[in-house]
């Protein structure tokens, strides 16, 4: 089983200032001013000129000071390495931390989601993708009346309400002090004097004030004075213009201030910043010696050259939770991939690029079974953008289909442990559109149809997965496969457990055990299905048979470090624990549970977790925080895909914590200690959960002994819970 990230969804997501934000008072405050009359502003302008910078200080501002017009917080979406139109609604819904794994459409979750809140969502970085983009925020805005945009771009999104707000670069003033802050950073001795300050305004008239330009400049000032600078910049100036001196085009300033730094650095500089270009996003320097390194460019100079880069604020550094990584401001980024092409050279690099990400990605499906798995999912969201490259850079080659199958299925982890559901169908279903295919590459197919049938019966599509699945099991027979033959009855077997056909997914998942056996085969998948056969005996009455298969789970997770299977073990033994009577050991095994869940971003176990912990919590006589927690994990099914709701066996705990706390506080106490726990955020209530309930005061009604048993032993249950065995 298992699905995908579960975040907070109030606050926001803004990044936190890493620069001072210099100057631009009067813009700020009219910035403000405007998205108090309207719905939608645009900042406009030509690359460099701050118009990231410029928004992001307008959101923080709107998010601490005008906290009831957005009191859902202030979110925003970088779709700069979003290249792809189909990827646009799941990028927008990654930004709001928002988790749906339906096979409804995103457009429609993203209007659902939005339509009861008030926000101010931030766009950067759409110019690649400005019709689709435009689309989308209109139908948001038509829908959402509490949704408030803001966009930067270079056009417009020209959409009836818009107010466009063109930015020109800084005044004389706030160039110089923004020229200087960046200098003193590169050079802390750096000062200005009597001496330079002349050279230094004239630098900034030059650049036409652009601050992209002015901190590739200050990057100058390291090793030149602000003359040398001047002279230097003068001369391309009169290149490129006929020596006129009049007022210059912004676009010319620019591309002349990055053509110039260009020029300045030397062969090797500016052969390793053509072929950094083809990255989207951030990337580590593992990924650059192997992508850009070659008899012309050493991999031992490497590391020296990406740190002159760095200096001269071609790069940017940046911490991630995967660790450091660099990153090409876009602008940066698109002159070196044109002189990528200028020298023929751009085809051998995105292929090595999307070896290497094939590479990355094959080791992550090793490392997943393993104590790194919380290293790997973090890897893995860090490094999406360059993922998503190497995925269109095989599906684009109709001879390299196979490795896009192949990618697409090895990142089964990521689509289903990960929590992107949506976005994995995606690349499955276009890996496996029809493609003359040579028979030595079939494994990569068969992969990616027994993934695609696992991600769709996450996503509660039954027909879609049965499909697949059967095409999976008919290949594998026929090529000989027997390990993808096994995938394919485990996967079998899951759709037949999530459909409460407990008798056939009993037979189905014991056969794919067998077959996992008889090839070798133990992974993170092979232990799920061991879980989930141990799930099928739970459900049919045969504890003991459950908690042997999922004990020995418990001991080979802990023996590897897998910490992701654990938790559904986990599941099963506490349902067992308290089907016993025995709940504080139900308490201790959930509490972990949901704390692996969490931290996995696994909403399926998560809301799982939960449901049976606030029965437990009903069963030591805490009716209200059962309550509480009950209505809390109740809401997270709409985005979970599985259709458990109708599950007489998954729905079991929720039902029969419904019918005993409401017995305990009747109706009208347990509405409003439901709706207390439908307004906390998910964090809160993981923390909550993680919490002693016995702690809590509060007028929680409280009750002693044992309340009626586990999940199979209510008194008087409702026929979906009478039906468990």
């Amino acid at each position: 089983m298992g699905q995908g990230p579960l975040r907070s969804t109030a606050g926001g997501n803004l990044p936190s200032e890493l620069g001072r934000f210099i100057g631009r008072g009067g813009e700020l405050a009219e910035l403000g001013r405007l998205l108090e009359s309207s719905r939608l502003v645009t900042v406009t302008g030509v690359g460099g000129v701050g118009k990231s910078r410029l928004v992001l200080a307008a959101a923080r501002a709107a998010a601490e000071g005008a906290r009831q017009r957005h009191r859902d917080g202030v979110w925003l979406a970088e779709l700069a390495t979003v290249r792809d139109p189909a990827l646009l609604e799941l990028a927008l819904a990654e930004a709001l931390e928002l988790t749906d794994h339906t096979t409804r459409p995103p457009r429609t979750v993203l209007a659902e989601h939005l339509a009861g809140r008030r926000l101010l969502l931030v766009l950067d970085g759409f110019e690649q993708l400005v019709e689709e983009c435009a689309g989308l925020v209109r139908e948001l805005l038509r829908r959402c009346p509490g949704l408030h945009v803001l966009a930067a771009g270079r056009r417009p999104l020209a959409l009836d309400g818009e107010l466009a707000f063109p930015l020109a670069p800084p005044v004389p003033e706030e160039a110089l002090a923004l020229l200087t802050e960046r200098a003193c950073a590169a050079d802390p001795a750096f000062e200005v004097t009597a001496d330079n300050r002349a050279a230094l305004v004239e630098l900034c008239a030059r650049l036409d004030g652009i601050p992209l330009a002015l901190e590739l400049a200050a990057g100058r000032l390291r090793t030149l004075s602000p003359a040398q600078v001047l002279a230097r910049l003068e001369d391309r100036f009169a290149l490129l213009t006929g020596g006129a001196r009049g007022g210059l085009a912004r676009h010319r300033a620019l591309r002349t201030a990055i053509g110039w730094s260009h020029e300045l650095c030397t062969p090797a500089e500016r052969l390793l910043w053509a072929r950094l270009s083809v990255f989207a996003g951030p990337f580590d320097l593992d990924a650059v010696e192997y992508v850009c390194a070659g008899p012309d460019l050493p991999v031992d100079e490497v590391l020296d050259l990406v740190g002159e880069l760095l200096a001269q604020s071609l790069l940017v550094r940046e911490e991630t939770p995967a660790g450091v990584r660099f990153r090409m401001l876009e602008t940066v980024r698109m002159y070196g991939a044109g002189w990528l092409e200028s020298l023929g050279d751009a085809g051998r690099l995105r292929r090595r690029h999307r070896d290497w990400y094939v590479g990355l990605v094959t080791w992550c499906e090793l490392d997943w079974f393993s104590p790194r798995q919380q290293e790997v999912a973090a890897l893995v969201e860090v490094e999406l953008p360059n993922v998503r490259l190497a995925l269109e850079c095989c599906l684009d080659e109709p001879d390299e289909a196979h490795l896009g199958q192949y990618l697409a299925g090895t990142l089964w982890f990521a689509w289903a442990g990960c929590g992107r559901l949506t976005e994995g169908r995606h690349w499955l279903e276009r890996s496996l559109e029809p493609v003359d295919q040579a028979v030595e590459y079939e494994s990569s197919r068969l992969k990616a149809l027994w993934v695609l049938g696992y991600v769709a019966a996450l996503q509660g599509d039954a027909a879609a997965s049965m499909s697949a699945l059967y095409e999976c099991r008919d290949g594998a027979a026929q090529s000989g496969n027997p390990v993808a033959a096994a995938y394919a009855v485990h996967r079998m077997g899951c759709l037949a457990l999530v459909s409460d056909d407990m008798a056939r997914a009993r037979e189905l998942l014991g056969s794919a055990l067998e077959q996992y056996r008889a090839a070798g085969e133990l992974n993170s998948n092979v232990l799920m299905c061991q879980v989930e056969l141990g799930m099928a005996l739970a459900f049919l009455g045969d504890l003991p048979g459950a908690l042997a298969l999922c004990g020995e789970v418990r001991e080979i997770c802990e023996e590897r470090g897998e910490r992701w299977t654990k938790s559904y073990a986990l599941y099963v033994l506490a349902y067992a624990a308290l089907d016993a009577g025995r709940t504080r050991e139900a308490r201790r095994l959930l509490t972990e549970c949901v704390a692996v869940n969490h931290l996995f971003h696994d909403l399926v176990g998560l809301v799982l977790a939960l449901e049976l912990l606030a029965l437990v919590t009903v069963a030591e006589g805490n009716a209200a925080e059962a309550a509480v927690l009950q209505g809390a994990a109740e809401p997270m099914w709409g985005g979970v895909g599985l259709q458990l709701f109708g599950s007489g066996y998954f729905n079991a705990p929720r039902l029969m914590c419904r019918e005993r706390a409401g017995e305990l506080l009747g109706a009208e106490r347990y509405a409003a200690y439901e709706a207390e726990g439908r307004e906390l955020s998910r964090e809160a209530l993981v923390g909550r959960a993680l919490s002693d309930p016995q702690e809590r005061g509060g007028g929680v009604l409280r009750r002693t002994g044992r309340a009626g048993g586990g999940p199979r032993g209510s008194r008087r249950s409702t026929r979906a819970a009478a039906d468990q065995p």
